[in-house]
């Protein structure tokens, strides 16, 4: 039966170029009738780590059945998999190189066991695109993957092809997961990382709120011979004016940043840096 799903598009292409543009007209080839929702173009060219945590907080928000097509890709003609992925209520379309690592994390973590004696539910099946029939030409580029399979093949899915029909089943297992350190939780403490950089310079941590014990606490970066303390606060105005402060962000995580500055060009940390929160049980 045919549909008309959302999908939704995620790349590093900029707006500067026609790629975006030509991954839509590709879309609509195959049915203009499908509506199409750009979360962001701007993930730093080829980070994937960026694409990731953009992609993990952005799906929710969408209605079933949408199509996540997402494209960071700097593998792209090269032997990793290209791949289709049914989840509980959404699908994710692109490169098989730890982008949907985030999203699939979380979605792990919502699935809830079968009741006993029930058979187990399986909630997420993917397939590595081997079909061309729902390319956009048999011979693709090896430079525009985005176009010539995952706009193509994101499209078909959004019109109603089932999975199975894009190529070989392929187990979850053995997508390609990106490395993300897990937060430490400790009597005093809590020592993260950082997971992301947003256009504002905020530095976001993997640091979640719910892991916070006590409302009194700080942040600690020990990157240089000079450690600095970050207080926290509730709002990014509890500081003043060029001072930094760690708030819990829209995301739920920690994150360092500048009252109208820029956390990044203040402390110079990248992805991965360590962060460590310290408690405060004295006040």
């Amino acid at each position: 039966m045919s549909k008309n799903r959302i999908i939704t598009l995620l790349t590093d292409f900029g707006l500067s170029d026609v790629y975006v543009g030509v991954m839509k007209g590709t879309i609509a080839q195959i049915n203009p009738q499908l509506k199409v929702i750009d979360i962001t173009h701007d993930i730093p060219a080829q980070n994937i780590a960026a694409g990731r945590f953009c992609l993990m907080n952005a799906f929710a928000y969408f209605p079933t059945e949408t199509v996540h097509i997402a494209v960071v890709d700097p593998g792209v003609g090269s032997s990793r998999r290209a791949i289709a992925i049914q989840c509980a209520n959404f699908y994710l379309v692109g490169p098989d190189n730890g982008l949907f690592s985030g999203v699939l994390s979380r979605e792990s973590a919502l699935a809830k066991p079968a009741p006993t004696g029930a058979a187990p539910t399986k909630r997420i099946a993917s397939v590595e695109l081997t079909n061309p029939q729902y390319w956009r030409t048999p011979q693709p580029s090896s430079t525009f993957h985005g176009r010539d399979i995952f706009a193509a093949v994101g499209a078909h899915l959004a019109t109603g092809v089932r999975l199975e029909e894009l190529g070989r089943a392929i187990d979850v297992a053995s997508l390609v997961q990106l490395q993300i350190p897990n937060c430490v939780v400790t009597a005093t403490g809590i020592e993260g990382c950082i997971q992301y950089c947003d256009r504002f310079g905020n530095l976001i941590t993997n640091i979640p709120e719910h892991c916070i014990k006590s409302n009194n606490w700080s942040v600690k970066i020990s990157n240089s011979s000079d450690p600095i303390t970050i207080p926290s606060g509730k709002t990014y105005s509890d500081s003043k004016p060029g001072d930094l402060v760690a708030i819990i962000g829209s995301e739920g995580c920690v994150e360092i940043s500048v009252n109208g500055g820029s956390a990044q060009s203040v402390l110079k940390l990248e992805f991965g840096a360590i962060v460590q929160l310290l408690f405060d049980f004295n006040n």
